[in-house]
């Protein structure tokens, strides 16, 4: 049962489900937790909130009290609130460090949110939409108003958390898609919904084959490939899954040529969400640190992706997601020609090859330097190649989670 009450009457034990109010507006990584101790209750109490959802299926029953507006019960996969609507006027009075720092609190949020759902779904429990579409609609708030810290941030992964974090990414990543294609705003959401959940069929898959380091034998690649076809069903099931967040999931590993899986659709027979996710996917896939190999640098999994253009997928989408997200993607590692190194802070989509870098470290001397922001428009030094963190000692993390 999801009731809302007043954040005085909240106590020890209860499971917040819901926070009733956008992601910049409350100090807590996660919008759902229990309160386990009275540090966080009187955290809550302290901070301007005035009335939370609480599920008293997951933590101590709330008192039969007099409650203003209590939520109903509600049916399996139904939302259980509005989702967390987001508060332009606090963004723009956030110094970037703050938005930077609600932004890594959001990732945080959202990749906890992914295990709660994988787990779930391994306990045989349907997927819940109502958890998930208030984390969507913040992740579609970031990239609307800061996608030059949500996209770095998104992309740093580890080998051990690499599904949840890659279900977080693909979703941000799909919103930029569907902004440069000016998609409208409900219609990206649904997307991003469906980039959230495209990989849920991976819950049923063995974790023996979903983490093995080398490469899987053809019985395992076929246990493996019907994760899309779980990915489906375990959707298809849910109340309140439109037909754009469906397609988009279950059709991101069908190929443009007809060569893709499980369905062997072609051309036009893909939705376009799903030749959108499709991209998504494997552009992420192939720039992330994996349990079986390192990611490759961004400029040459876009140069794989534009080779892949006309067979696997449609050229015109691949030619909009490279100018989306930009030849030197935010976050990315790129040597100067003044032989120093930088991270790519913010893209330009009219100037492509002209974005605004934060540089870090002088290649000569082999040693950091003073922080400087570029705008490589009024600069005469210019981008001569993308480097590796790893091969310079760069921490990755570090840097991305870093405010400009």
């Amino acid at each position: 049962m999801i009731k809302k009450i007043p954040v005085s009457q909240l106590a020890l034990g209860m499971h917040i489900h819901d926070l009733d109010c956008g992601w910049l507006d409350h100090p807590f990584a996660r919008n759902h937790f229990t309160i386990d101790d009275e540090a966080t209750l009187n955290r809550l109490r302290e901070s301007g909130i005035e009335e939370v959802f609480v599920d008293t299926d997951k933590g101590m029953v709330v008192k039969a009290i007099k409650v203003p507006d209590a939520a109903p019960a509600r049916d399996a996969g139904e939302p259980a609130c509005e989702p967390s609507s987001f508060a332009p006027e606090i963004v723009a009075g956030l110094s970037s460090v703050g938005k930077f720092n609600r932004v890594k609190n959001l990732c945080a949020s959202a990749n906890y949110l992914m295990q709660d759902v994988m787990r779930d779904v391994r306990l045989g429990e349907q997927v819940d939409v109502g958890k998930c579409e208030p984390v969507v609609d913040n992740i579609l708030d970031a990239m609307f108003s800061f996608p030059s810290a949500m996209l770095p941030l998104a992309q740093v992964k580890s080998r051990d958390e690499y599904t949840f974090q890659h279900s977080v990414s693909v979703a941000a990543l799909a919103v930029a898609f569907g902004r440069v294609l000016n998609l409208p705003r409900d219609e990206i959401r649904e997307l991003a919904l469906g980039g959230l959940l495209h990989d849920v069929g991976k819950a049923r898959v063995p974790g023996r084959i979903l983490n093995k380091p080398g490469k899987l034998d053809e019985a395992e690649f076929a246990v493996m490939k019907n994760h899309v076809v779980s990915t489906a069903e375990l959707l298809g099931n849910v109340k309140g899954v439109s037909e754009i967040a469906l397609n988009a999931a279950a059709q991101h590993h069908e190929r443009y040529d007809g060569t893709g899986y499980p369905h062997g659709l072609k051309g036009d027979e893909i939705s376009l969400h799903g030749q959108m996710l499709a991209i998504v996917d494997v552009y992420d896939a192939i720039t992330s640190i994996r349990v079986y190999h390192n990611g490759m640098p961004p400029t040459e999994a876009l140069r794989k992706l534009f080779e892949w253009g006309g067979s696997h997928f449609n050229p015109r989408l691949v030619e909009a997601f490279i100018k989306g997200i930009g030849i030197y993607p935010a976050g990315s590692l790129v040597r100067m020609e003044s032989d120093r190194l930088g991270i790519v802070r913010e893209v330009m989509p009219d100037r492509l090859l002209q974005p605004v870098v934060q540089i870090i470290f002088d290649c000569k001397k082999l040693k950091h330097i003073s922080p400087e922001t570029v705008d490589l428009f009024s600069s005469d030094d210019r981008i001569k190649s993308h480097e590796s963190f790893e091969k310079w000692g760069i921490d990755q993390a570090r840097w991305a989670t870093a405010h400009i």
